[in-house]
């Protein structure tokens, strides 16, 4: 079942991007674009895609997570918007993984709106990833809460869904 998202995890791409994000927030104090991260969004779509009865696949929305950020430290290196560097490094896994073009063009549209709110209320993979994202962070637990440059008014200072 889970087979492709398994694909993912094992591409050497993959890991090398992986391990860029670790580089280069070896002394990030805020909220990091890592595994955890990534594993915290795609539960938290799957909980939303369950509860609102979306029928949207469980592959999809792990690959979708599993990528989403996966060009973060493309930011930090040249400054390209992370949404669009992760878009432009997942094709290359989602083709070596087994999803066809338009699973692909599903995927690459949510990764490339995952910081836009005008996606927030959609019924679709681009809305859930939205909200995914932005609910896996615990601004109320977070040592760095403080220092954080997110707008009050967008820190996750309470559990919601």
């Amino acid at each position: 079942m889970m087979q492709r998202v398994n694909q993912i995890l094992e591409t050497k791409e993959y890991r090398k991007y992986l391990k860029r994000n670790e580089k280069a927030e070896k002394e990030r104090i805020f909220c990091r674009h890592d595994m955890g991260h990534f594993l915290d969004v795609a539960r938290i779509a799957m909980i939303l895609n369950m509860e609102e009865q979306f029928g949207i696949e469980t592959e999809m929305i792990y690959a979708a997570a599993l990528l989403h950020d996966i060009g973060r430290w493309m930011q930090y290196k040249d400054g390209t918007p992370h949404e669009q560097a992760s878009a432009q490094l997942a094709p290359e896994i989602l083709v070596k993984s087994g999803f066809d073009e338009k699973e692909q063009a599903v995927i690459l549209e949510a990764i490339l709106q995952h910081r836009n709110a005008s996606v927030k209320e959609e019924k679709s993979l681009s809305g859930l990833l939205y909200r995914a994202d932005k609910q896996s962070r615990a601004c109320f637990a977070c040592k760095a809460c403080e220092k954080c440059d997110w707008k009050a008014e967008k820190k996750n200072m309470r559990i919601v869904l």
